[in-house]
């Protein structure tokens, strides 16, 4: 029997149905509530917020980095200076797929893998966002004509013109001035992020590098609107940056350039100073180099020729150089026994052609296998005698000796504003014991009586001795800025003056080395007779490379070129009334006086006489005071 067939319930499907709207409903009340309580925290508690980040995206502040300061010569000729220049740009968050974007440039500019790799390491370099990165440098017309052709292919790329560095003297100052570069990422980790926003090069040596502060700036800003693509579409506002100041060198172009005609292509070092100032008028190091080849960097090539030459002209012989000072150091030595009190202007020595320790057989020549006889200090200094000053060094001893050269500068700094200066080596009892663990002997103190042995000075600190006779004892420091916009350096920290029991012992050493050039038996009076206009005081210096055995000789031709013996000379003049002083090295040119003092006679004739070969009026104190007078 077939069952009945329910009858539909419609009142329990209206109920069903209800349910379902109700609920569904509630769902979507609940959604928009949701959706309404997110709008309201984001649109009004975050309002802010939010509007910073809108503003953002659509606003952007550009830093505009400053103009760095020039700098000149005392006479105004500019030595370095800054040149427009066209380079080639990448802003990462534009380019997209920057990495094949370089790949485009490569291709386009006819570039190398050697090239695209370096810019892949620019562009990786740390940076602000967007803020445009350099990849090239100095781009020719015909670079700036395809760039300009395939821009369409090129996205967040640019063709920026700026300013760069440019040393118009090339290699005369290279040493002295230094030169700029990029700024690499441990610099960048140290630098100010905000001071050098949009700056890509910062001093590296020399001057550059000292006076960086000065010479920087003060960056700027720019706030500009940008389309969603990133270009600039208005500025909004703007904050111009800061020039460098510029900076006036104590340096003298002219010398500079007949101080390295007189080294005449020999490897050396000449330093010219002003003893009353302590401005520094000529500083050459030879070789020397081209500074804008690393200005918006150097090739690997290049670098790798200077790096490996035998020559070494990245080397500021100047400033880094370590020489044994030789015989340069006796007037400064004869100044200490007689203020110590171990001899007197009248005490003598015999000289036999060497000296003996008491109760040692082992004999320290004097460079004249003859002797010299009796010799008091004048003679010894002119005549360079080696037995007088081992004598006088064994009785002053290695303590007072230390304190003395010390005095004068040795085994310091005593640059002002150098930072590249090395601080030489005077040594002692306790410098030894620390670095050989081993005493002190009377034989080091005998050999360092001339020069030799464990001291080592530079070219700048034998100059700022020799100034220490020159002046009578007065300590100031070598600069090289002669005024930082307009105001001249200060010395925070002055080095005390030499003060000795008599004043009187200077001029028994300025005697001396006067001698030197103008005394019947003088070392340099070959120089001397040729110098009338005006008297130079002076006193040269050999600078042993290899050892030479007890008893045997000199040999000049069976030494390697490189081993032969470096020629000193130093000296001032004119010696009544000094104007300069000069300190020359010249590296394995053996005879101080017979290569090194012709060497510093030209740099005096080229500061001191006029083109008549006549002293200066300003230097001639007879022909200044008629001048001065109505």
């Amino acid at each position: 029997m077939p069952q009945p067939i329910p009858l539909k319930d419609h009142e329990k499907d209206a109920r069903l149905v209800r349910r379902r709207v109700i609920f569904g409903l509630a769902v979507v009340l609940l959604l928009l509530g949701v959706l309404a309580s997110r709008m309201y925290y984001l649109q009004v508690i975050q309002y802010e917020h939010h509007s910073t980040l809108s503003e953002n995206n659509r606003v952007h502040v550009q830093p505009i980095p400053p103009t760095r300061g020039l700098i000149f010569d005392r006479n105004g000729n500019i030595i370095a200076d800054n040149r427009p220049s066209f380079s080639l740009t990448v802003t990462r968050e534009r380019a997209g797929d920057w990495r094949s974007v370089l790949d485009v440039v490569v291709d386009v500019l006819g570039l190398t893998e050697e090239d695209r790799a370096l810019f892949e390491k620019r562009v990786l370099q740390g940076r602000r966002p967007f803020e445009p990165v350099p990849i090239l440098f100095e781009l020719s017309e015909e670079q700036i004509a395809r760039i300009a052709v395939n821009q369409f292919r090129l996205p967040g790329v640019e063709v920026a013109a700026q300013l760069v560095r440019y040393y118009p003297e090339g290699a005369h100052f290279a040493h002295s001035v230094g030169y700029v570069g990029r700024i690499n990422e441990r610099e960048l980790a140290k630098l100010d992020p905000v001071d050098y926003a949009g700056t890509h090069h910062i001093g590296k040596t020399g001057i550059e590098k000292f006076y960086e502060d000065v010479l920087h700036g003060e960056v700027g800003y720019e706030e500009v609107e940008t389309n969603a693509r990133g270009r600039v579409l208005r500025v909004l506002k703007r904050t111009d940056p800061v020039p460098g100041k510029d900076l006036t060198l104590t340096l003298d172009l002219k010398l500079q350039q007949a101080a390295e005609a007189a080294l005449a292509g020999r490897r050396g070092a000449i330093v010219a100073l002003q003893p009353d100032t302590g401005e520094v008028l000529a500083m050459v190091s030879q070789p020397s180099f081209d500074p804008n080849l690393f200005v918006t960097g150097i090739s690997f090539k290049d670098y790798g020729a200077l790096r490996d030459s035998l020559d070494q002209p990245l080397y500021n012989r100047v400033l880094r150089g370590l020489y044994p000072p030789g015989s340069t150091i006796k007037p400064m030595m004869a100044i200490a026994g007689l203020d110590a009190g171990v001899v007197t202007p009248t005490s003598k020595v015999f000289d036999p052609g060497f000296f003996q320790l008491p109760n040692v057989k082992h004999k320290y020549r004097n460079w004249n296998r003859g002797g010299d006889g009796w010799v008091d200090l004048v003679t010894a200094i002119m005549r360079s005698n080696d037995t007088y000053f081992y004598d006088l060094a064994h009785k002053l001893g290695i303590d007072r000796m230390h304190d003395y050269m010390t005095q004068f500068g040795f085994g310091q700094r005593v640059s002002l504003d150098m930072n590249e200066e090395t601080d030489g080596l005077m040594p002692s009892r306790e410098w030894k014991r620390s670095r050989y663990r081993q005493p002190w002997y009377p034989g080091e103190t005998v050999i360092l009586g001339i020069g030799q042995g464990y001291m080592q000075a530079t070219p700048l600190q034998l100059a700022q001795a020799t100034s220490l006779i020159a002046t009578r004892g007065k300590w100031i420091r070598p600069r090289l800025a002669k005024s930082i916009a307009g105001e001249p350096p200060v010395d925070e920290n002055p080095h005390p003056d030499i003060q000795l029991r008599d004043p009187r012992y200077w001029d028994l050493a300025q005697e001396g080395m006067e001698m030197v050039l103008y005394g019947a038996r003088g070392t340099a009076k070959r120089v001397g007779d040729t110098a009338t206009a005006y008297r130079i005081a002076g006193k040269s210096g050999t600078a042993q490379v290899v050892a030479i055995k007890q008893g045997e000789r000199y040999d000049s031709e069976a030494l390697a070129e490189r081993h032969r013996d470096h020629a000193l000379f130093v000296g001032f003049a004119p010696a009544d009334d000094p104007q300069i002083v000069v300190a020359v090295m010249v590296e394995n040119g053996e005879s101080g006086s017979g290569v090194a003092a012709p060497v510093l006679k030209q740099v005096m004739d080229a500061w001191l006489l006029d083109e008549n070969g006549q002293l200066k009026t300003e230097f001639s104190p007879t022909l200044s005071a008629e001048v001065a007078a109505p």
